[in-house]
């Protein structure tokens, strides 16, 4: 069936002329027209003979002949074939009945009737013909208008097209104009009546609209099977009432600025008309008003109702504090005044359950002037003329099928599309600035919650339901919706405002009068409590007064009896610090400048070349990327090498000058389904020269190390990293999918530092420019910013921030520029030989459908043989019984030879040639050193050997009689063994379907077994569609297919010799991937990582059972998990032995790669699987428009343990193909807590245990400023032994944040111990303050000086500090004096880049560093 979008662009309506509508409105007619046959030859010789396959059809259109206007929608009837019969009149026959209503009975308006003719050429082109054209009169001009007669009719035609009425010189009478020309015995015979059959269904079928009677409009039951004429006597399928509450609109970006851009363009329209100067405070608005109402894509079924919209902030000043906090749950994705509110509910009892039926917004603003300048208001005459409607958005709903109440989110659209109202619609933004995702926010949104029933709103009782009148004269309009006083403890949440009718609305009020019927007395109200406001829904608006003498009084409360109930949840979700997607490690960059290119060319990296020896074209960052599929799988060049090549990292300008820079760094990434690569360490080279260089663009260049001590190595700069992609590393149908890869994905590369051991940051690195797009090679070079992202304690940030309407930022994470990354990604084109199975087809593997057809047969060889026998040789070896089964070997009596390693299965040829040629030569040496003693004794032996053989070939003989049935059944079961492989990725569903067939002539009863919990059978038939429709399978699928046994294997009937297709799905979420450590080896490249990730390969088998348990067929699966690409990383820092608890916020649905193309504004469900079975994840449904969260729940290990783990996210109900996949790292860390001063040094002592061997240490911190340690350098950590690590921490700024602590064993680069210091750190107070005025930009600073007086009637030594050392310097960082006397302090203020106030703290501490004041100096640069 045809959903609302694909009716209503299908069925655009052309309005009758203007001058038309303004004449007074009558009563509409609905007529019936049946075309019944074609008489006369139509169709020329010469289309017959150059056009095949003809056929001939009817096209029907309205037109005015007064004012020469075609309206209305042109109908066309079914195709007929012409086939001329012989010496019989040529006559094609239609019968179809063609129905429409009109309200324009005039005898000007005729219908158009044209006959088309439609064939093939010969080059295959269809062509369609205009045979005539006929004028059928609708109208008479006689009193009996419009025509009664039901007879027959013959209407001529005439040569041309209809547009030839739009010829000037054609008046009425048209058919007796010369300038038409009859076709000779041509005709049509037809019948044209009056049909108020059709009258009941005029709400669902707009005016002027053709319509056949074999194609009813939306809202018609379909005719019976004797009558397919569905508008003869039409029926009405039952509505359902729908009930919308919580209805809020977003305009963006503010409702504000949006109202007054508004405002602003039509006083701009208005001036350029001549109405006056562009003032705008000529013009305010009156009123803001929602129009809903049900549309079947033909029009609406009922009028819309009216509702008047108020901003959110005025609903939360006029209405208590509980439905405050109910608007602001429910509208948190707008802040402040952003959101319109409706004030009361939505009733819309007309709704079809039809998928064409919808519900349609439309927000309209009235404008008004202002009152005079005495105070008074303008007159209602004068508002009528100003009450005028402008539509500025609409949005449609279609009811979801199944959903009985829920919650949406629709985007408002606006701008030149066609709409419902058929009227223009204030702009959008432009097209041009933004993506498709974002344009729709731009727009603005609507949300709303729905129920079926009236209990969904416990707050609204059920109005009254008003019948669906048949009669042409009960189109009523229905106002806005009262609110009734509700009869239950929910009353403090209505609206005590009513609906808020204003003159404006009753201005706009329709020329022609509605009447309709008394609404029906509900019986949910108690009698003579009927508000006013039930009778004002139904009453016209022409009665208008009545919409403002609603009752608006609530109804008082009556507290029932005190009955126990049960403790409802309420809705509470946890707070925890929500990390944005993308927010926390996607860096920006762009392309070098021109002084950088010129440093990194001076230094002499390497040139990267094609496979001519030819360097590589390189392109701009900045250019777009235009990808093509088709040229990607049309390359010659089919091996593919990505070269990473790691230039420079340098210092970003902004930092501080006394910041620490590391000695050497290395780099962690994973690479398309390459293991995971981590880079030697690499010496960070300063390019100026020592003491020379500074923050600029190019700093410091990568220089690889040569031994454990980081020298810097003699070859050339920089590190290069390859990866061969060719068709020998990728699998069969792969190459497309790394197409895919490079177009669509980010490289998210992490900085390590190389002595400390602790992440600098990360940096995103897009890889679409690595497309060759047919060029022989690539080459493009970034200069990335290297973010790193600090998270705050959860404790410390539960702030307003968190709960605040529309936030989406990160809460408690904070970014900083590390440095900037130079890098270079190149792609070379490699011509490779053609394989037989080329990488870009499919292979049997991936075909979905495997047949049991191709099961395998028993070609011979011993029964005992472990595995499947050879299937290319028709010859086996012979072999001992003994050799081959281990069970049999320990039941004999002769000892295995010596140096014989036991049973073992299948030995080669040559081990067997070996061991005979021993034989031979020990049976030589014993002849040659035999005597007569030995003699005899080798003959007792003998005698001895032959008993023990004896008794052998006796077991053996009853072995092979009792085991000789189950090796017979083994050997059998491979005729109908299928062997399949599946490459399998985390979390990515692998459906195929298993073709059994019953090979029996009687039916039976088949029990599937599975003996692998990743591997299941697909029982739903809805899954079972979804996986087909993404695997492109066309096999038919069957409802109810299994019996479910609850614990039991599920059950499959099959008739007899029958084929059944049986859906299977491998889904597996566990991961095992080997990471490549890339340091130079010997016999290896350099920086070539390895080809192989190293992950185990599982095994499934599915069993077939029939009646009686016999094996009818076994499918045995061979998979193979191959590694997949990592969307996002997160690493956090915990204290070990502890749970972490986080919340990753998700994006906006419609933004996520790969997302699904649904109902506009409604969001899918989200669905979390996690790779770790001990980690809990999971994600909660929450409001429309509001944010998603992931919850992790993980336990922590001990310290220095790091748990990795991966998350898919979906957004497809049965979880086939994951949009997103994070890796999560989870560091545990001994957790230390500090509470000190800013300004003031707090010591506490660590203890640092040994480990088994003698090692040289040294501890780092990620904040050397604020943290030192002692013994500082390089100390010796005995074995087993325990040493303390004294740590001092003098924070700088307030807050609550981490620094991380590492003690590394210098000699080889390993972690021994961590820590994780949780700072809480308080301001310190402040005893006195100070401003100075300082010039902005390249100066040399100011000198100021300060005094202090010792409190103290003795000698005292202080030190100074700063918070700000970067912009003060002190001449004496300490300094003595006497008891009561006073020291004037010199300092040094530096300039600043930038004009701003920054206050900067002076911290003037005592002996034992201990603050004992603190000035604050604040500091203005102009």
């Amino acid at each position: 069936m045809r959903d609302w979008h694909q009716v209503f662009e299908q069925n655009v309506l052309v309005p009758p002329h203007p001058h038309r509508a303004r004449q007074p409105a009558k009563e509409s007619t609905a007529f019936q027209c049946v075309l019944k046959w074609l008489d006369g030859p139509l169709i020329k010789q010469g289309a017959l003979e150059v056009l095949s396959e003809l056929g001939c059809h009817l096209r029907v259109s309205l037109f005015d002949v007064t004012y020469r206007h075609f309206f209305g929608r042109t109908w066309r009837s079914t195709a007929r074939p012409l086939e001329p019969l012989p010496r019989q009149p040529p006559r094609i026959v239609l019968n179809e009945p063609v129905y429409f209503h009109t309200s324009l009975s005039h005898p000007g308006i005729v219908a158009v009737v044209e006959v088309a003719a439609h064939g093939r050429r010969p080059d295959g082109t269809l062509q369609s013909l205009s045979c005539g054209f006929g004028i059928l009169r609708i109208f008479s001009s006689k009193t009996e208008s419009p025509r009664s007669a039901s007879q027959d009719r013959r209407l001529r035609l005439y040569h041309g097209t209809p547009r030839a009425l739009l010829h000037p010189q054609l008046q009425e009478p048209i058919e007796q104009s010369k300038h038409l020309t009859a076709i000779e015995s041509c005709s049509l015979q037809y019948t044209l009546q009056p049909h108020p059959a059709l009258e009941p269904a005029f709400p669902l079928l707009p005016e002027n609209l053709l319509v056949s009677g074999f194609q009813p409009p939306p809202g018609l039951l379909p005719a019976s099977r004797d009558a397919g004429d569905a508008l003869r006597k039409p029926r009405l399928q039952k509505p359902d009432t729908w009930y919308l509450d919580e209805v809020f609109l977003t305009l963006y970006p503010s409702l504000e600025k949006f109202e007054e851009e508004l405002l602003e363009l039509l006083v701009s329209d208005h001036f350029r008309e001549g109405d006056g100067p562009p003032d705008s405070s000529a013009l305010e608005i009156a009123e803001r008003r929602l129009c809903v109402g049900a549309h079947n894509g033909l029009g609406f079924v009922q009028r819309p109702q009216v509702m008047v919209l108020v901003p959110e902030m005025d609903v939360a000043l006029a209405r208590s504090a509980s439905f405050s906090r109910k608007v602001g749950s429910s509208s948190k994705s707008s802040s402040g005044s952003q959101a319109l509110v409706l004030r009361s509910h939505l009733r819309l009892p007309e709704m079809a359950p039809d998928p064409a039926f919808a519900v349609v917004f439309q927000l309209e603003y009235v404008l008004s002037r202002p009152a005079g300048v005495d105070g008074t208001a303008a007159p209602v005459t004068a508002l009528a003329g100003l009450a005028r409607p402008y539509t500025v958005r609409w949005a449609v709903w279609q009811p979801p099928p199944d959903a009985g109440s829920g919650s949406a989110t629709l985007p408002l659209q606006g701008g030149i599309r066609p709409n419902p109202a058929r009227c223009l619609v204030y702009k959008v933004p432009p097209a041009g600035m933004s993506s498709e995702e974002v344009r729709q926010v731009e727009s603005g949104t609507v949300q709303f919650q729905f129920s079926l029933s009236p209990d969904g709103h416990p707050d609204s009782p059920a109005p009254p339901r008003a019948e669906r009148r048949p009669s042409r004269r009960t189109h009523t309009a229905p106002a806005s919706p009262p609110v009734p006083p509700p009869p239950g403890p929910a009353a403090s949440q209505a609206s005590p405002m009513g609906p808020g009718l204003s003159l404006s609305q009753l201005a706009a009020s329709p020329p022609s009068p509605m009447r309709c019927r008394p609404a029906k007395p509900s019986s949910q109200q108690p009698t003579g409590s009927e508000p006013a406001g039930t009778q004002a829904q139904e009453r016209p608006l022409e009665g208008g007064i009545v919409h403002l003498e609603a009752d608006l009084s609530p109804t008082p409360v009556v507290p029932g009896p005190c009955v126990a109930e049960q403790l409802q949840e309420l809705p509470f979700t946890p707070v925890h610090a929500p990390i944005v997607v993308g927010a926390q490690a996607r860096s920006t960059g762009g392309q070098p400048s021109r002084a950088s290119l010129a440093l990194l060319q001076a230094a002499g990296f390497p040139e990267i070349l094609d496979a001519s020896q030819q360097p590589v074209a390189a392109v701009s960052p900045a250019d777009p990327v235009k990808f093509n599929p088709q040229k990607e799988e049309a390359d010659r060049l089919r091996g593919n090498e990505v070269v990473l090549q790691f230039l420079a990292f340098s210092r970003v300008p902004q930092d501080e000058p006394g910041t620490p820079w590391p000695r050497t760094v290395y780099f962690t990434f994973q690479f398309y389904r390459f293991p995971p690569a981590t880079t030697p360490r690499l010496q960070l080279l300063l390019l100026d020269g020592p003491g020379k260089g500074r923050p600029g663009p190019l700093t410091h260049v990568l220089v690889p190390t040569a031994g454990h001590h980081g020298a810097a190595d003699a070859g050339p700069p920089g590190f290069q990293l390859r990866f061969r992609v060719d068709p020998a590393f990728l699998r069969p149908g792969e190459r497309r999918w790394f197409a895919r890869y490079l177009a669509a994905q980010s490289l998210q590369v992490d900085v390590w530092d190389g002595d400390s051991l602790l992440l600098v940051g990360s940096a995103a690195v897009p890889l679409q420019h690595l497309l060759r797009q047919g060029r022989p090679a690539v080459q493009v070079s970034h200069e990335l910013e290297v973010l790193a992202t600090e998270y705050e304690q959860d404790a410390m940030v539960l702030s307003g921030a968190v709960t605040a309407p529309g936030s989406v930022r990160p809460i408690g994470v904070h970014t900083v520029v590390k440095g900037l990354l130079h890098l270079t990604l190149a792609n070379v084109g490699h011509p490779c030989e053609q394989s037989g199975r080329e990488a870009g087809t499919l292979p049997p593997s991936r075909l979905r459908v495997i047949s049991s057809e191709g099961a395998g047969r028993f070609d011979g060889g011993s029964l005992l043989t472990r595995g499947a026998p050879r299937r290319e040789k028709s010859v086996v070896q012979a072999q001992k019984l003994a050799e081959v089964d281990s069970e049999l070997a320990a039941m004999l009596f002769t000892p295995p030879p010596p140096g014989s390693k036991g049973p073992r299965g299948a030995a080669q040829e040559g081990d067997a040639v070996r061991r005979r040629k021993l034989e031979r030569m020990r049976a030589v040496r014993a002849q040659e050193a035999g005597s007569e003693w030995g003699g005899r004794r080798s003959v007792l032996a003998e005698q001895n050997v032959r008993a023990q053989h004896a008794r052998d070939l006796q077991v053996i003989a009853a072995y092979r009689e009792r085991t000789k049935a189950q090796h017979i059944a083994s050997a059998l079961s491979l005729a109908i063994t299928v062997e399949h492989t599946l490459y399998a990725t985390l979390g990515t569903a692998e459906f195929f379907e298993f073709a059994l067939r019953n090979p029996h002539n009687s039916p039976h009863t088949v029990t599937i077994e599975l003996d692998n919990p990743e591997l299941s059978l697909v029982v739903d038939s809805r899954e079972w569609r979804h996986l087909k429709a993404a695997a492109g399978l066309h096999t038919p699928v069957e409802e109810d297919m299994f019996r479910l046994r609850g614990g039991l294997a599920p059950q499959l009937f099959l008739r007899p010799r029958e084929t059944a297709h049986i859906p299977f799905k491998y889904q597996t979420f566990s991961v095992a991937q080997a990471s490549a450590d890339l340091r130079p080896e010997k016999g290896t490249e350099p920086g070539s990582p390895g080809r192989d990730s190293a992950m185990p390969t599982r095994h499934a088998k599915v069993l077939f059972r029939g009646d009686g348990g016999q094996p009818l067929a076994v499918l045995l699966l061979t998979v193979q998990p191959q590694p997949h690409p990592v969307d996002q990383v997160f690493r956090f820092y915990h204290p070990e032995l502890t749970f972490l608890k986080k919340a990753i916020r998700l994006p906006p649905w419609h933004l996520l790669p790969g997302a699904p193309v649904g109902m506009p504004g409604e969001a899918p469900p989200v669905h979390v699987r996690c790779s770790d079975p001990h980690v809990i994840c999971e994600t909660q449904s929450t409001g429309p428009g509001e944010p998603r969260d992931v919850f992790l729940k993980a336990a922590s290990g001990p310290s220095p343990d790091v748990k990795d783990f991966f998350v898919a996210v979906y957004v497809d109900r049965w979880l086939a193909v994951p949009v997103q996949i994070w890796q999560v790292h989870l560091h545990a860390l001994q957790r230390v807590d500090v509470s000190c001063v800013v300004g003031q040094r707090a010591r506490l002592s660590l203890v640092l245990r040994g480990t088994q061997a003698l090692r040289n240490v040294r501890a780092f911190t990620s904040h050397p400023q604020e943290l030192t340690t002692e013994p500082k350098g390089v100390f010796a950590l005995p074995p087993h032994g325990v040493q303390d690590l004294h740590v001092g921490v003098r924070p700088r700024r307030a807050g609550s944040r981490f620094v991380h602590l590492n003690v590394v064993d210098v000699d080889f680069h390993q972690l021994v111990a961590s820590w994780l210091v949780c700072l809480s750190c308080r301001p310190p107070l402040i005893s006195k303050a100070f401003e100075i005025t300082m010039a902005a930009g390249e100066g040399k600073g100011a000198h100021k000086q300060i005094t202090y007086t010792n409190p103290y009637p003795f000698r005292r030594a202080y030190r100074l500090h700063s918070d700000h050392p970067d912009l003060l310097q002190f001449t004496e960082d300490s300094f003595q004096v006497a008891g009561g006397e006073t020291y004037t302090i010199d300092m040094r203020f530096a300039p600043s880049r930038r004009a701003g106030e920054r206050e900067v703290l002076i911290h003037i501490n005592d002996h034992e560093d201990k603050n004992e004041e603190t000035f604050c100096v604040k500091v203005i640069y102009r």
